[in-house]
């Protein structure tokens, strides 16, 4: 089976760096592919993306060495199963509040004996390699999102489950939880307060722990607190940011010359 490179990072001690895919195109994951990225993410949660686009876009992933991720939109063993046999190499699952739930999300994920996933690996088996199915339930990275305050409360609940070898952040259900408004890159008391919780919970279990970030700086800043796994923002944010940043600087220079308009 092909190397999960995400474990041997890890393993070194040292932070995944994690792009963000919520653009329906796998052209657009080709050329994010491109960029550095220790892994990259398909949101089937919040991205506008669909299955068939999306095993489209772990096509264009597989043209590098860059690990393909992918969100799930709930805790539902059938979409898990699915884009597992697409050959995702890792599943984030959003708003997982107890043990159980956690517990029902490995069982979805693994073979039997640890758990009940069907056999099927479709895709799988030409991406990662004929012997896929020995190898899948200790590669595979399963990645619990801790985002309401119920998960805050049984947080080490969710950690002690065999199975959950990352969890990830999502700073923005998790500010909506604790009163805050919900943004990336937080400075709020409470979510910071919550972000250092988890992370520390992470240590003592062993588990890795992921966060996602607006900023290159903010994932630094993470990174120093103990977080292995940094996402930055995502594709579309790139675009739109990177859009505007250069028209912005043509109308300003333009501008002063008399060559467009003030707006």
């Amino acid at each position: 089976m092909r190397d999960n490179t995400l474990k041997s990072i890890w393993a070194r001690g040292e932070a995944v760096v994690n792009g963000w895919l919520s653009i329906p195109s796998a052209f657009s994951a080709e050329v994010m592919a491109h960029q550095g990225f220790d892994s990259l993410t398909v949101d089937m949660q919040h991205g506008v993306v669909d299955y068939q686009v999306a095993v489209t876009m772990l096509q264009a992933i597989s043209t590098t060495t860059v690990m393909p991720l992918a969100r799930v939109p709930w805790n539902d063993p059938a979409r898990l199963m699915k884009i597992l046999d697409a050959g995702v190499y890792g599943v984030i699952c959003p708003m997982i509040n107890t043990r159980a739930e956690a517990e029902a999300l490995i069982q979805a994920c693994k073979y039997p004996p640890r758990g009940y996933r069907s056999w099927g690996p479709v895709r799988a088996s030409i991406y990662a390699g004929a012997d896929y199915g020995d190898h899948a339930n200790a590669d595979i990275v399963v990645m619990p999102m801790i985002e309401t305050a119920l998960a805050l409360k049984n947080l080490d609940e969710i950690l002690s489950v065999p199975g959950v070898d990352a969890i990830y952040v999502g700073p923005a259900d998790l500010s909506l939880a604790l009163g805050c408004k919900p943004r990336l890159d937080q400075t709020d008391p409470p979510v910071v307060d919550a972000q250092q919780q988890i992370v520390e919970a992470c240590k003592r279990h062993g588990v890795i722990a992921g966060i996602h970030n607006g900023t290159a700086a903010y994932a630094l800043e993470m990174i120093a607190a103990g977080y292995q796994f940094v996402t930055l923002a995502s594709d579309s944010r790139f675009l739109a940011a990177k859009a505007a940043e250069e028209v912005t600087a043509v109308r300003k220079s333009a501008t002063r010359a008399g060559k467009l308009p003030a707006y």
